[in-house]
């Protein structure tokens, strides 16, 4: 399964070109700089802009291909779009803006009913009230069912969280989660927001200027030091661990890394063992030893080996790629620290982060 997309499109001031193979599954996220071509990209595989020369292949189904004089038609195309605002009918209830979604589509080739997605958004209770009743991340979520109730093969979000603040930001980042967990439904997730993306994508596709710096994994290409975000200041790696245990005395979780016997520990209420979760660990929150560490605050110290060093844009800064149990971690560091250490590839070290520093 996997998403084929090759395209080159002209405007006045901007050239969208890209070549790329994505996973059918999953969430891609499109991330990039305002500019970038992330939303032209998205477009063009809805089919509201149709590039001169283009190849789009959706899990072995083709909805363009020039070279064979071929392109299906927006309607015609198994997608659910989710844009910045919701657009809900506002002379309908939300029952009826979800209605309206369902409607797209043939009642035998409905894969999502109406209350499987009003309960994977949270929207049960609200299906009576009207759009102008509701919260900016509640209209958010109803917009998003409502894409769900086409049955898409292909789920394009484009910057869905851009108009929220920060509060409603966080109350529907868990159901983009849940949606990514529960349904076998790929997604194209346009983001300018480091943060989202490493909460939410598997895949990334990094933009500038219209052409694709780089694909692949979010965790591989958020530790590359010869790409931008490594180099921004809220530079970070993703980490991935199972739950083991929980203290109930500290409150603090326990999680163990993968094909290893090393743990960590996280504050946070007690969730299901063996539970996978995402651990977002900032550069700046990692420092780095040549002993193993003694007592301390800091409470999570593990074993490391240097991969790679780099002088950061701040010229009194490092940037270090670890490998920690199989998994890349970015350390940043003065030169100082690193002439101190006299650190070089190979080395082996031991890295330690605040838990307070670890968000799940």
């Amino acid at each position: 399964m996997s998403l084929a997309i090759e395209l080159s499109l002209n405007h006045a001031d901007f050239h969208l070109q890209v070549a790329l193979q994505l996973p059918g599954r999953g969430i891609t996220a499109l991330f990039g700089p305002s500019g970038s071509g992330k939303t032209s990209l998205l477009r063009c595989v809805a089919g509201l802009e149709r590039p001169p020369r283009g190849r789009i292949e959706v899990n072995g189904e083709c909805w363009q291909d020039d070279a064979r004089q071929h392109f299906l038609a927006p309607h015609k195309r198994a997608l659910g779009y989710v844009f910045q605002e919701a657009s809900l009918f506002p002379h309908l209830s939300v029952r009826s803006n979800l209605e309206f979604g369902q409607k797209r589509i043939a009642a035998a080739a409905r894969r999502i009913d109406l209350d499987q997605a009003a309960r994977l958004l949270g929207i049960d209770h609200l299906l009576a009230r009207d759009p102008a009743t509701l919260s900016g991340g509640e209209r958010q979520r109803v917009g998003i069912a409502r894409a769900l109730l086409t049955s898409p093969r292909l789920l394009l979000l484009d910057e869905p969280l851009a108009a929220l603040d920060d509060k409603r930001k966080q109350e529907i980042l868990p159901y983009l989660e849940r949606l990514h967990d529960e349904l076998d439904i790929p997604m194209l997730y346009v983001s300018h927001a480091a943060d989202e993306v490493a909460r939410l994508a598997d895949h990334l596709v990094l933009l500038e200027r219209g052409r694709a710096l780089a694909s692949g994994p979010l965790e591989q290409l958020l530790a590359r030091l010869d790409l931008p975000l490594a180099q921004g200041d809220d530079a970070s790696s993703v980490l991935h661990a199972r739950v083991c245990g929980h203290d109930s005395h500290y409150q603090l979780l326990e999680l163990q890394l993968p094909n290893s016997d090393l743990r960590l520990r996280l504050p946070h209420a007690p969730l299901a063992n063996g539970q996978e979760l995402r651990l977002k660990v900032p550069a700046r929150d990692v420092s780095l030893s040549l002993e193993p560490p003694g007592p301390s605050s800091i409470i999570n110290r593990l074993p490391v080996r240097v991969l790679e060093l780099v002088d950061a844009p701040q010229p009194a800064q490092v940037l270090v790629r670890l490998e920690l149990a199989g998994q890349p971690l970015l350390a940043r560091i003065t030169r100082y620290s690193r002439d101190q250490l006299e650190l070089h590839p190979g080395q082996a070290l031991w890295a330690q982060f605040k838990a307070v520093a670890l968000p799940a």
